[in-house]
């Protein structure tokens, strides 16, 4: 007899239950879900009621008491596989699985019920209650293996509709689950299971109205996945094991005697971590995917898990592991496998190993670019089989291995990588955890990743060669600007050498040689230091330099040649931030280039003007011009002279990098046989003390006479 815990659990269960039938079957039959519901409520309102009437009364008894859960059970199975029968009638694959569940339920369920009917009819008792336990388990199972299925399956817009009936059907089954669980390991059914199993049956019934009010026919696309038939594998094995591990846990605990617990103890642990052993083995799960594929799909790959899963791998950026390390497992991948190698085309026109993962690579790993395996697939791109080779060479005309790959142990499978028609590299696939019968599936597969792979590969080789490009070039801008101050002191120098016989006995012509010496010198200098320091090109060498006092030096050491520069107006002394020596020489390149422009009869003019904060110097000349064309895609070009092989083309570029690095620019405005404009614009000095401070300095006298102009 059940205490009065139990006639309050089941009642409400059997009113709530009750209700709902009512509900559905007044209001909501338009649904083929909606009737299974509704059957699936009224049976298990009877099955409440029973339960009750047993309580009070001792009536029905144990056998018809067990046929009503077993009724129970089916009709909630049922719902289960109505709500699949939209999705798995499109697809023949899952009508096949539609008919292996079912089945699987219908023969359970039959044997079941009929067991308890003889008992019932004949009163003879066919089988145990342990047997009883275990049926009742195995509905359970079934039943959550079905609403796994169902969620996992489902589209994601549609498990609003179906996510309630989820829900409460899994919360049925994973009770009935553990408490006949329970029962099977200690022999009877806990009071505190059975107790609130009626309450716990009761509270679930708002979940189904609320999706039964708020819901409308959204069949669910059942699509069975790989994954989904190896997540649900696992379930019933481990559900198979743990049933397993409660029988034996029982029987060491019977015949253990009074070490029968501490035994039952180490039972459960030894078993529980074979089984997480197991779980956790790749070559198991290889071996299971591998069987699940042979013997329940049409295609052996999920395509879409294996396209995701590739443009993850390709979207990392990062380095880590290296990219040729993860092509080697994104292929091995494909075939079961975790060891490979990879060779690529090198510079020297031969393929050399790049990575090997998993591998023990030989001494001498290259392979040559004339080599017959490389001609081989220079004409045919097929997957060679190693172990096919070995077996029968003849199916490959004896073709020849070299040592690299040839010695290197458990290898499998040469895939070649191209990169359009051309041979990019070769991949060495180690030998699968678990046998792999290939068919064109496989090598239909392994040839897209291999080539998507190796269109990666080859951008990444081309990205690394562009920045050691990128580098030389940095190098050799440098040492152009280096070779153009240089090739300016040889020029000077080389004046100087030719005008001293005529002038060695001039007093002005020794003080011109002195100062053009300590101008040629102070600039060798500077580049020596600039060689060995060259980040102290920074902000901390800029100081305050009278811009205005500069250009009138300037003026004055280009006046030997015509047509000699003129300063027109009156301008204050403008402050500016530069290394004056660097800017003399930018300023300087400008009116020369203005001269060498300009015939002895024409003019060139210097303005300074003062707007915003900045000022600007014009060099205005009347001498042949440039076209615009010129001015946009040829003045300001490194290395681009129209001076021939007397000039390096980088005066103009290195003159307008450096008043860009002052924060300034320079403009051009100019017309062929009219002349040109270069205006040359740097802001102006922050600090309020400039002025003063430069005026406290000694004025600028670097002038270097008539042997300096000679650039």
């Amino acid at each position: 007899m059940f205490s009065n815990m139990d006639v309050l659990s089941y009642s409400l269960a059997a009113i709530t239950f009750g209700l709902l039938a009512i509900l559905v079957a007044t209001r909501y039959l338009r649904r083929g879900v909606d009737r299974a519901l509704a059957l699936a409520a009224a049976v298990t309102a009877i099955w409440a009621s029973s339960l009750v009437s047993q309580s009070l009364w001792g009536n029905p008894g144990f056998e018809l008491r067990y046929l009503i859960e077993l009724l129970r059970d089916a009709s909630w199975i049922y719902l289960l596989f109505t709500l699949l029968k939209d999705g798995l009638s499109e697809n023949k694959l899952a009508a096949k699985v539609k008919k292996v569940l079912g089945g699987s339920a219908v023969i359970l369920l039959i044997v079941l019920l009929g067991i308890g009917l003889v008992e019932h009819l004949s009163e003879v008792d066919i089988a145990t209650g342990k047997v009883k336990l275990l049926g009742q388990i195995g509905l359970a199972l079934l039943g959550l293996s079905l609403v796994e299925q169902i969620w996992r399956n489902s589209p994601s817009f549609g498990r609003s509709s179906i996510k309630y009936i989820c829900i409460g059907v899994a919360t049925i089954f994973a009770f009935d689950f553990f408490m006949y669980a329970d029962a099977l390991l200690f022999g009877q059914v806990a009071d505190s299971f059975w107790s609130a199993r009626g309450f716990i049956n009761a509270l679930l019934t708002p979940l189904f109205a609320v999706n039964v009010i708020n819901t409308r026919k959204q069949p669910v696309d059942f699509q069975l996945s790989r994954s989904a038939v190896f997540h649900a594998g696992t379930l019933v094995f481990a559900g198979g094991y743990l049933l397993f591990l409660a029988l034996g846990g029982y029987y060491v605990r019977v015949i253990g005697g009074d070490w029968g617990d501490a035994l039952q103890v180490l039972f459960f642990t030894i078993s529980l971590v074979f089984l997480v052993t197991l779980l956790l083995s790749r070559r198991i799960r290889a071996k299971l995917m591998v069987l699940i594929s042979q013997n329940f799909f049409d295609y052996k790959y999920d395509y879409r898990e294996e396209w995701l899963k590739m443009t993850r791998e390709l979207a990392d950026l990062s380095d880590d592991p290296p990219l040729p390390e993860r092509v080697i497992r994104m292929l091995a991948g494909l075939v079961e496998s975790n060891a490979g190698a990879i060779w690529l085309i090198g510079e020297q026109d031969a393929y050399t190993l790049k990575a090997a993962v998993n591998l023990s690579t030989p001494k001498y790993t290259m392979i040559d670019s004339d080599s017959e395996l490389v001609r081989f697939f220079q004409d045919r791109e097929w997957i060679v089989d190693l172990q096919e080779y070995k077996s029968d060479p003849v199916s490959y005309n004896l073709l020849e291995i070299p040592d690299a790959i040839a010695k290197t142990p458990d290898g499998w499978l040469i895939i070649p990588l191209y990169l359009g028609n051309e041979l990019y590299g070769m991949a060495l696939v180690g030998n699968p955890y678990a046998r792999v019968e290939l068919n064109w599936e496989n090598f239909d597969l392994i040839k897209v990743v291999a080539r998507q792979t190796t269109n990666l590969l080859a951008q990444a080789d081309a990205q690394n060669r562009l920045s050691r490009a990128m580098q030389f070039e940095a190098v050799s801008k440098a040492s152009a600007f280096m070779v153009h101050d240089l090739k300016t002191v040889i020029a000077q120098l080389s004046l100087l050498v030719k005008n001293a016989p005529k002038h060695r006995d001039n007093p002005a012509f020794i003080d011109d040689m002195i100062n053009t010496t300590e101008h040629a010198v102070r600039k060798m200098s500077n580049l020596v230091d600039h060689i060995r320091k060259p980040a102290s090109e920074d902000d901390s060498k800029q100081t305050p330099v009278n811009l205005t006092q500069l250009v009138e030096d300037l003026i004055s050491d280009h006046q030997h040649r015509l047509p000699a520069p003129l300063l027109e107006g009156t301008t204050p002394d403008v402050m500016i931030k530069a290394e004056a020596e660097q800017l003399r020489n930018v300023l300087g390149h400008l009116i020369q280039n203005a001269q060498d422009a300009t015939p002895p009869d024409g003019e060139i003019v210097l303005n300074l003007k003062i707007a915003k904060g900045n000022v600007v110097l014009f060099i205005q000349d009347t001498g042949s011009g440039m076209t615009e064309e010129f001015i946009n895609g040829q003045l300001f070009k490194p290395f681009a002279s129209t001076k021939g092989l007397t000039g390096m083309g980088i005066g103009a570029y290195q003159a307008r990098e450096y008043i860009q690095k002052l924060g300034g620019n320079i403009d051009v405005t100019s017309e062929p046989g009219i002349g040109s404009c270069f205006s040359v614009r740097i802001p102006l000095a922050n600090e309020k003390s400039a002025l003063s401070d430069v005026r406290s300095l000694e004025p600028v006298s670097d002038a270097q006479g008539p042997v300096q102009s000679a650039n």
